[in-house]
């Protein structure tokens, strides 16, 4: 997993895996897992799943061509609501990305330490399932 900061503004984990490291072979059977990863954690609300790649196409908007697939699933860990300016950085996503012969999993940092931790597992969970 690496940490990098996107734009110089967003601080962001990425990881590629292998299609060759991994069972899934589509990004809807990657979303499914992490699904079953979010509905599994006892403090984790599932939202819905976007499908970017599809929304972005029908605007006309720009794909690189190497992007095959591309969805986040949205969840929100919200364990606490301590002030209002806390709904800017909820609720979290993961996107996945297929790249033909890869997956691209992205997600932007948190600033709940649990938070992290548990996208950082679910995400390198993907490989070897």
């Amino acid at each position: 997993m690496k940490q990098m900061m996107l734009q110089e503004k967003y601080p962001v984990y990425a990881l590629e895996i292998a299609k060759s490291e991994t069972t899934f072979q589509t990004v809807d059977e990657v979303l499914g897992y992490l699904r079953a990863q979010i509905g599994a954690h006892p403090k984790v609300a599932y939202i819905a799943t976007f499908d970017h790649y599809a929304h972005t196409r029908a605007i006309g908007g720009e794909i690189a061509g190497d992007i095959k697939d591309a969805k986040n699933i949205v969840f929100c860990f919200g364990v606490k609501l301590p002030a209002p300016a806390v709904l800017s950085v909820r609720p979290r996503s993961i996107g996945v990305a297929d790249m033909g012969d890869s997956f691209h999993v992205t997600f932007m940092e948190a600033p709940m330490p649990v938070a992290n931790e548990a996208m950082e597992t679910w995400a390198k969970g993907i490989a070897n399932k």
